[in-house]
């Protein structure tokens, strides 16, 4: 068996695995739900046969929580877009402003990756190029898990921070952007049709803070579309042949996302609709001077604990994200 044979076999196994531990996280928190209210049942009884205010009183609040749960549990269920379960490719950039924007895409990659780790998902850095002085110019993640682009395809868009400026001697207030861009990661069965000939594959020395295997040899791969002009690298791998496989995935993704895109402009121009500006617009605003807050400004939802959010407290925005996005495909429907 070749090595790409092998690392396409490694993939679809992994692959398979995760759709099988993702259904048995439904059912294990099915299972887990449906015995809390059991048990929120009986303390309802127990608490009016006694009329025992302190009961009722943990009973409540027993409630409110299993509500809160169960609102998360359906929004799970209701991610049924065909990508939705697959696994997502993040890329963060900074916008202009040199190290403040900088030092802000790197906040915004700890703060998806603490986001990503504590649901037990695995996110590996695919392509890292670090900033100049502080912070990064650009990262490529790969983050693994059982509906992550359902969950993170709330986050695309330009994200906006006002802060004192820890770059700054005179403590002035500086306001700085991020584009958070996230792709489904793409199954190798999806036909975009790829001609060997459309693309310049180049190699070059692993750098910087990206992979775990980073070594002085040619082993990282930059994939050019000539036709698009998509330009896609990986150097997260062991091997040239892994990063070129990898490299291949991303570019197939964006390929997709390139031609879904466009499937959505046509459908826009039919009904005569103006498409939305996406790029270079802010979807959310994270403050921390004058005042603390987080705000999303499509779903009005906000927060006023700012360090909790970047600290990885995402759940409330990218829920609120999900209701939005049904309500709207409902309305949409009638």
């Amino acid at each position: 068996m070749s090595d790409a044979a092998f690392w396409d076999e490694a993939s679809a196994a992994q692959k398979v695995i995760a759709e099988v531990n993702g259904l048995k996280s439904l059912v294990e928190k099915y299972s887990r739900l449906h015995g809390e209210l059991e048990d929120l049942q009986v303390a309802l009884e127990l608490a009016q046969e006694e009329d025992d205010q302190e009961l009722f009183r943990e009973a409540d609040k027993g409630s409110e929580q299993l509500l809160e749960e169960l609102d998360g549990f359906e929004l799970e269920l209701l991610l049924d877009g065909p990508y939705d379960r697959n696994h997502a490719i993040v890329e963060l950039h900074p916008g202009a402003g040199g190290t403040e924007s900088q030092d802000w895409a790197l906040i915004l990659l700890r703060m998806y990756t603490r986001w990503a780790e504590r649901r037990g998902w695995k996110v590996e850095t695919l392509d890292y190029l670090p900033g100049d002085e502080a912070g990064l110019k650009s990262v490529t993640l790969l983050i693994s898990g059982h509906n992550a682009y359902g969950y993170l395809k709330a986050e695309k868009g330009v994200h906006r921070l006002v802060r004192i400026s820890p770059f700054d001697s005179s403590g002035r207030r500086h306001t700085s952007f991020a584009s958070v861009d996230v792709i489904p990661e793409i199954d190798d069965d999806v036909e975009i049709g790829i001609k060997p000939d459309e693309l310049k594959i180049d190699t070059y020395r692993s750098t910087g803070a990206g992979g775990q295997h980073v070594n002085t040899t040619d082993s990282a791969v930059r994939i050019t579309h000539i036709p698009t002009n998509i330009v896609v690298t990986c150097q997260s791998e062991r091997s040239q042949i892994q990063n070129r496989a990898v490299a291949m995935k991303l570019l197939v993704a964006r390929l997709y996302e390139k031609r879904r895109e466009q499937q959505e402009e046509e459908l826009a121009a039919l009904r005569g609709e103006q498409k939305d500006i996406g790029w270079g617009s802010q979807i959310r605003s994270y403050v921390f001077h004058p005042y603390s807050m987080v705000k999303d400004h499509r779903t009005n939802y906000d927060v006023g604990n700012v360090q909790a959010v970047v600290d990885g407290e995402l759940d409330g925005f990218v829920n609120a994200y999900l209701r939005w996005q049904l309500k709207r495909r409902s309305t949409t429907t009638l």
